[in-house]
């Protein structure tokens, strides 16, 4: 039977690092070179486990790695505090009393344990975001220090009592190791799949450090008999226990789970709990100074901590719901704006939907209006051919013939401008859809002191593209410079083509006001033209087409004032298109 990867690493942990601390401290009255040793196996074991752990702190779910960095970080406090006794022990030759700054790190250990019980990371969350657990972490730590400091410390460092201070310091240790058990235990019960796994080891290593740190402590305390380092064995386990979560999870697919009904999404009880904590400090306090029997000096010592602890705790809580309430105000900012934007995408339907019926009356009476301009155009030709060339009827007739394919060519570019079909790309020639806008554009400026001015070259290479999205393109382009002139009384647009390297360029000049935020012309749904004139998606509609045909468009401001709107389209270098057969837009129209 073939053993997996896991499995023997999981093994040779286990023997490597129990097996070996036990054979070692069973030696180590015989040898202090031994102890030595032992305590070496004490401090690998925590860095083991904060490797396996941090091993899985590289998923796309940003709760779930801070949930394994926050258990990385209690592995690391309760690394720092064996290192600090080391250094007392066998740098400083100081054999009596762990040092006071170990006592904390030990005891703050399993702040990052209960944080990492708030991310509750098997929940599927509004937001996968760590806002404001650094300052949720910050007020656990505070409260649980102040109660350490306010029960423990004194009678160690103000007024020393050894028997009171390990008393009380068992009491609060012991309290928060079960409160991270307890609540590992209660997700297990909850939870199913990858994430049940993972609780239920996490529940089996804190259930197996608290047994180990309550049998030292009856040890110490005579009630089991010591057996030296092997009394500290359990711990020890446990942070095996740690990595092996560590790298089981490695072999488990984590996927966040829908909340049930009743659930909250997101629950603040660790705010809420420090908050308490604050608010009980002044009971602890007035406690402290009205029924205590400590010493003078204790009950000082507690009343400078709860001060401090309450100013620093209220700074923290203020902090965090400033945090909260500017969160609030841009979500409902964002709210705002997103319903201003589905209004605009409403007031845009409904004219999409206007436009289309306009575009089907325009489609039927376009084709009215082309049959009795067929009948004009061969009537035409028969005065034509039927009358010399110098004469009045055949000059008459030249022009009739003239005026009605003119009339044709408008009605062809308005049913193709209204025609509603998929993209079909072609050679192009882009003088002539873009004469083809202009003439459109133009049908509606008479008396307005605005004239667009066409300078196309000659011969252009073709483009490929569909001509009904360039020639929507074109207009909108012109349409929005008109609206633009109008506004400040009138202009001239000036439309020029050319070829530029592999491109071929045009370019829409106006000489109106300007853009007034040239970088957001071509987001969605901005726009600065009145309420019910625009509904911001023209430009930038014309934005995905070119994207659509390969090319680029862009927007800038004119020193000399007016804006102008530069087109880029990929030419087909080979082919040059014939020249377009439609008449000439107007030059000046007033």
């Amino acid at each position: 039977m073939k053993v997996s990867r896991s499995t023997l690493l999981i093994s040779c942990a286990w023997v490597l690092f129990v097996g070996g601390y036990a054979a070692v401290t069973l030696l180590a009255s015989r040898d202090s070179t031994v102890a030595a040793l032992s305590y070496f196996l004490a401090c690998v074991v925590p860095l083991f486990a904060n490797t396996c752990l941090l091993w899985n702190a590289a998923s796309r779910y940003r709760r779930q790695n801070g949930f394994w960095m926050l258990l990385a970080l209690g592995c690391t406090f309760w690394l720092a505090g064996i290192l600090v006794v080391v250094y007392t022990q066998f740098s400083l030759h100081l054999d009596t009393e762990v040092p006071f700054i170990a006592d904390l790190l030990f005891f703050l250990h399993t702040v990052p344990f209960i944080a990492s019980l708030a991310l509750m990371p098997h929940a599927r969350k509004m937001r996968e975001t760590l806002r404001f657990g650094l300052i949720d972490l910050l007020l656990l730590a505070m409260l649980w220090l102040y109660i350490y400091i306010f029960a423990a410390m004194p009678w160690k460092i103000i007024s020393p009592n050894p028997p009171l201070f390990h008393s009380r310091d068992f009491a609060s240790y012991l309290i928060e190791n079960l409160v991270v058990a307890v609540g590992f235990g209660l997700l297990f019960l909850r939870t199913r799949g990858a994430w049940r796994t993972v609780y239920g080891h996490l529940f089996g290593a804190t259930s197996l450090y608290v047994t180990g740190m309550t049998l030292s402590v009856m040890a110490m305390r005579h009630v089991l008999p010591y057996r030296g380092g092997l009394i500290r064995l359990p711990m020890l386990a446990s942070f095996v226990w740690l990595g092996t979560v560590g790298i089981i999870a490695q072999g488990l697919t984590f996927e966040p789970e829908a909340p049930q009904p009743p659930v909250h999404r997101d629950t603040q009880w660790p705010a809420r709990l420090a908050m308490w904590g604050v608010l009980a400090a002044p009971i602890l306090a007035a406690w402290n100074e009205f029924a205590s029997t400590a010493p003078d000096s204790v009950r000082r010592f507690r009343l400078i901590v709860t001060l401090v602890a309450i100013f620093a705790g209220a700074a923290l809580v203020f902090l965090r719901q400033y945090l909260v309430y500017q969160e609030r105000t841009t979500l409902v900012h964002e709210l705002w704006e997103s319903l201003e934007n589905v209004k605009r995408l409403q007031t845009h339907f409904v004219q999409s939907e206007k436009l289309a019926s306009l575009g089907q009356l325009a489609a039927g009476a376009a084709h009215e209006i082309n049959n009795p301009l067929t009948a004009i155009l061969g009537y035409a030709d028969v005065l034509t051919i039927e009358n010399a060339a110098n004469t009045r009827a055949y000059t008459l007739g030249d022009k009739i013939r003239e005026q009605a394919r003119r009339t044709k060519d408008l009605v062809n570019n308005l049913l193709s401008f209204a025609r509603q079909v998929p993209a079909e790309k072609q050679l192009l020639d882009l003088n002539s859809v873009l004469s083809g806008a202009v003439q459109l554009r133009n049908l509606d400026l008479r008396g307005k002191n605005i004239r667009i001015e066409l300078e196309n070259r000659s011969i252009l290479p073709a483009v490929r593209g569909d001509p009904n999205q360039l020639l929507q393109v074109f207009y909108h382009l012109i349409s929005n410079a008109v609206d633009a002139m109008e506004s400040a009384g009138g202009g001239v647009l000036l439309i020029r083509t050319l070829r530029e390297r592999g491109n071929v360029v045009i370019e829409f000049s106006d000489t109106g006001p300007g853009m007034k935020e040239p970088e957001k012309v071509f987001d969605p749904f901005y726009t600065t033209k009145e309420v019910g004139k625009g509904t911001g998606l023209g430009l930038s509609i014309c934005y995905g087409v070119m994207e659509e045909h390969g090319g680029r468009i862009t927007g800038f401001n004119r020193p000399e004032g007016g804006c102008t709107f530069r087109l880029e389209l990929p030419a087909i270098l080979a082919v040059f298109p014939q020249t377009s057969t439609l008449p000439a837009a107007p030059v000046n129209t007033r």
